[in-house]
């Protein structure tokens, strides 16, 4: 990795971590943020402590996540269009959250519980269609598949929502545009604890990600098992998006943004971009969510709405130049 791409994702990194701290309903001067920081007992100190730290942290965290599962999913399908939201993961977690709101379940407790389980089941049903001819994990049938089951998810959302209480409705649509109004220290850790083993092991196939995007003709002969490599991936990727769906909601366009803005810096190589990626991804995260909290405020925009306003140009882009 060239020095000056690591100086400029580590200064990328520090602003957005200070913006996320700093820009709010409650605005802080550096100065003020530093002294909160130090002594939780000065002015504001529990709002930056209790509220916009965890906040921050699940950001970046859940960025990161969405980065790496977008990454290693490109490299799985060869295809730089793809997104973890393709597979039909979000969709299952989305059912599964609106199943737990419209039972009125606590939104902070028991509906990521939900998500997560929602999203869990939407993995099974898609490997089991994409893995129906010959047990072999054909990248095209896999989208194919997330599309269905999303499609499939998302009109049983629409019945649940059409039969499903004003109030609970709201609650609904906020958690499906997704956002960091529930963050709390001990969600931060609930989500660490389920995203270290799929992120170690994303990156410990650093070099089978690398075999896979040359093609399965050529990976097999360099020595990749390309059905085990493929459903390893799939796996490990569905468990790193359920988990963040299920703390954040449904966040799309984080997994293409940071992967190809890096590719160019850092290169190809799945060992160096991906940390890479998990770090430009939680940025962006970061930044979206403090735009989110700041734009119209006091009222604050679901974060899937500054992403999609930043992912949808770069989607176009992107397919105008597949497509030429």
């Amino acid at each position: 990795m060239r020095p000056t791409a690591v100086l400029a994702l580590s200064v990328a990194v520090v602003l957005a971590l200070a913006l996320g701290l700093l820009l709010g309903t409650v605005s802080f001067g550096p100065l003020d943020a530093l002294r909160a920081l130090r002594d939780p007992a000065a002015t504001g100190g529990a709002i930056l402590w209790q509220i916009r730290l965890p906040r921050v942290l699940l950001a970046f965290l859940v960025g990161g996540g969405l980065g790496v599962s977008g990454a290693c999913l490109q490299a799985l399908v060869r295809n730089p269009l793809a997104e973890p939201y393709l597979l039909g993961i979000s969709g299952g977690a989305g059912l599964g959250a609106v199943v737990g709101i419209a039972l009125g379940w606590e939104v902070a407790t028991a509906v990521p519980l939900a998500a997560f389980a929602g999203a869990l089941l939407a993995m099974g049903l898609v490997y089991r269609l994409a893995a129906v001819a010959g047990h072999r994990m054909d990248p095209r049938v896999l989208l194919l598949a997330g599309v269905v089951v999303s499609a499939f998810a998302g009109a049983l959302v629409s019945a649940i929502l059409t039969l499903s209480p004003a109030a609970r409705l709201r609650n609904a649509f906020l958690w499906l545009l997704g956002g960091f109004s529930s963050a709390s220290w001990a969600l931060v850790g609930i989500y660490a604890l389920y995203a270290a083993a799929p992120l170690g092991l994303l990156w410990g196939a650093s070099r089978w990600l690398d075999l896979l995007s040359l093609g399965d003709e050529t990976a097999q002969s360099l020595g990749a098992q390309v059905a085990r490599t493929r459903r390893l991936v799939y796996l490990t990727t569905s468990l790193l998006t359920a988990a963040c769906v299920a703390v954040s909601g449904m966040i799309g366009f984080v997994g293409l943004v940071a992967p190809h803005a890096l590719r160019g810096l850092i290169g190809p190589l799945h060992r160096r971009l991906l940390p890479a990626v998990f770090l430009g991804s939680g940025a962006f995260l970061v930044v979206a969510d403090a735009c989110a909290r700041t734009v119209v405020r006091p009222i604050e925009l679901p974060v899937g709405v500054v992403t999609a306003l930043v992912g949808v140009p770069l989607f176009a882009s992107l397919l105008r130049r597949t497509l030429t």
